[in-house]
């Protein structure tokens, strides 16, 4: 019985300034790094320059796409194998998503500097802005491969234990940057480039206390027969960081047509081209110090809502939610009342302009964040349901207001209204976004506590007289229908040995504090979105971490005693073991349909659907964990059609199996001994 989680029993207040403060923290330095050039630029170059900023911005994110799926599915991977007790995997691993950061961002470094002009058109540059976004955008491409692999690394070292060092290696470089851009800017008066390349040094900065730490891993020990790329490592990377690279590549498709559209009605309207180009991002740039205040709030309560949410106990998970709701409410309430009351000041910040440049400013915060507040009730929302696992709201709720509602509301409002069209296209996201948060939210507050999962395990009620003369483990793979569990269950007690279901589920339930319900509800199966929960401190979703704990239970379940354990990719978890035996069980469909009907009370037509919902949910959690095709008969070392021998006939078959194993075993081993 492990120690008592704190999660589960320290004050929720002192638990959140814990965890949230630090990601707070994170989130505003990433902010402000974005925000300083343009402070900078604004007061040395004008408008102009800033408009440029904005025009390179979506090229930066796209850099940042892939260097964040990389570093999130590098740590999650890292943190999977750990579980596994696979470290050579582990450093393999890290090295790939590694190498690959590095060879992506020298390509992305090639690709900037031949292609920057098209690039720019793409992204509605305006003629007034094209030099200044070409001198930006050069410059910048110098430090890209760094930020790049400086932020995977990131990511990798959060994993590895070490989040304050990350968090000193981003602050660091941010610190840095606010000292260059004065300098450079307008000591030596190097303009634009000049910002771009005070960014650049900096973020050579982070990379290379990044690279430092390398060498200082704490987990894994990395070997020079490492330092090479492993493709199907850096696929399963890749698959764990997908949510983060969507996230990114949403706000891209957003800054695309935003700022095509605001280049083309911009020339219908007083205000040009230019200076709403400039407005906007400048508008969207301080609303993100909001949001990154928000998102840092509820990132913080992840681990506590995610591990209450597992552990039954539904009154800390809304005590939670409440608190990271009234708190950012109170944020996104302050921030509504400096937009509504001060713009004016606001966009003095980042340097003067005349008195249309004023005009649109004020304008664009006080109509595109007129609906602000909702922002503390949406943001919260998506990451609630991230971390209770319900991947499928979670992203419903985080790309709703970027691709859902605000593309198309820019696109109708904008053909309408023109340049105004625009501005309102915020609140009508921000409001539709808000009316679904809220009312997914308030649905799944109902339901907490009110479990309606039904254990669909039979009581693994086996003896324990022991027959075999050796240890032997058996794993039994099985197709829904086709009673692989009852054969399993058959086979342990003609052994005389331990069966593992539903007593695997209860022993994995004490040792982690999680609910047997929880468990039985997240554990093998995977459905298509579950890619996107991701829990943003540890990078990993809670089905992961519960493959990670049932990997180290059924290792160690193993080396104690003889025993059938029922799926869970034990067959992979066991496959260097040479006392596990692994059997998979299959029949015809017309076999799992009368087997549904007969034993599950299903109709026909729910029978067809629901064997083939299952199948592939287990298809998918065996391919996303091992990396193998779980229909790959290569897999295991027994496979029994169980409507050619029947349930009986199955089990008997598979205990003479396994006794020929452990004869023949016995054999070469006395010849090896003789």
């Amino acid at each position: 019985m492990e120690k008592e989680n704190i999660l589960g029993t320290e004050k929720i207040g002192k638990l959140l300034r814990k965890f949230a403060i630090p990601c707070v923290i994170s989130m505003l330095v990433n902010s402000i790094y974005n925000m300083v050039d343009q402070i900078f630029i604004g007061w040395g170059v004008g408008y102009l320059g800033n408009g440029a900023t904005n025009i390179i911005f979506p090229i930066n994110i796209i850099c940042l796409a892939f260097a964040l799926m990389l570093g999130d599915g590098t740590s999650a991977y890292l943190s999977l194998k750990l579980g596994e007790k696979k470290k050579d995997e582990a450093s393999r691993g890290v090295v790939s998503g590694i190498l690959a950061s590095i060879v992506i961002s020298v390509i992305f470094f090639v690709t900037i500097i031949t292609c920057l002009p098209l690039l720019i058109n793409i992204f509605g540059c305006t003629d007034s802005l094209r030099p200044y976004a070409l001198e930006y955008g050069y410059a910048l491409a110098i430090g890209l491969p760094f930020m790049m692999i400086g932020t995977t690394l990131n990511s990798v070292i959060r994993a590895d234990g070490s989040p304050k060092y990350s968090m000193i290696s981003m602050v660091s470089g941010a610190i840095l940057n606010i000292i260059l851009d004065p300098i450079f800017i307008f000591i030596l008066k190097w303009g634009v480039k000049g910002a771009a390349i005070a960014t650049a040094i900096s973020q050579i900065l982070t990379f290379i206390l990044n690279i430092c730490y390398v060498k200082k891993f704490k987990s894994i020990q990395i070997n020079k027969k490492d330092l090479k790329i492993d493709i199907k490592a850096v696929l399963k990377v890749a698959s764990l960081g997908i949510s983060s690279f969507i996230t990114q590549m949403s706000f891209v498709i957003v800054m695309a047509v935003e700022n095509n559209l605001l280049n083309k009605l911009g020339t219908a309207s007083k205000y040009g081209s230019d200076i709403p180009i400039t407005v906007l991002g400048i508008v969207l740039k301080i609303n993100q110090i909001l949001n990154s205040i928000i998102i840092g709030i509820a990132v913080g309560s992840q681990p506590i809502i995610g591990y209450n949410y597992g552990a039954g106990n539904a009154e800390r998970v809304k005590s939670t939610l409440k608190r990271v709701l009234g708190i950012s409410i109170i944020v996104s309430t302050v921030a509504f009342i400096l937009f509504q009351s001060i713009p004016g000041k606001l966009i003095s910040i980042f340097g003067s302009g005349n008195e249309k440049y004023i005009e649109f400013a004020c304008l664009a915060f006080r109509r595109y964040l007129l609906l602000v507040i909702c922002n503390g009730i949406q943001i919260p929302s998506g990451i609630f349901f991230q971390a209770i696992g319900k991947a499928q709201k979670s992203a419903v709720l985080s790309l709703s207001r970027q691709i859902i509602f605000l593309v198309p509301a820019m696109l109708i409002l904008g053909n309408i209204f023109g340049i105004e069209g625009i501005l309102f296209s915020g609140p009508v996201a921000d409001g539709l976004s808000f009316i679904i948060a809220g009312t997914l939210i308030i649905s799944e507050v109902r339901k907490l506590g009110k479990s309606d999962i039904q254990s669909q395990s039979l009581i693994d009620d086996t003896s324990t007289d022991n027959i075999l003369l050796e240890k032997a483990v058996i794993t039994v793979s099985r197709e829904y229908g086709s009673g692989g569990r009852y054969i399993a269950r058959l086979v342990a007690d003609k052994l005389g040995i331990k069966f593992y279901d539903k007593d695997f589920i209860k022993r994995l339930a004490e040792e982690t504090g999680l609910s047997e319900e929880y468990i039985e509800e997240n554990e093998q199966k995977r459905k298509t979105l579950d890619s996107l929960e991701k829990d943003s401190i540890t990078g990993l979703s809670g089905k992961d971490t519960i493959f990670i704990k049932e990997s180290e239970l059924i290792q160690r379940i193993a080396q104690e005693e003889s025993c059938v354990i029922v799926g869970r990719c034990a067959d992979f978890i066991l496959k260097e073991n040479k006392n596990a035996t692994k059997v998979f069980i299959y029949n015809s469909e017309k076999g799992k349909i009368e087997r549904a009907t007969k034993f599950y009370k299903m109709n026909k037509e729910n029978a067809q659907k629901e064997i083939k919902k299952i199948d592939k949910q287990r298809a998918n959690h065996y391919k996303y964990y091992t990396g193998r095709d779980w229909k790959n008969y290569s897999n295991y070392d027994i496979c029994i059609n169980s409507d050619t021998f029947g349930v009986e006939g199955s089990a008997d078959m598979i205990c003479d199996l396994l006794k020929a194993k452990i004869n023949k075993n016995k054999q070469q081993t006395h010849k090896l001994n003789t």
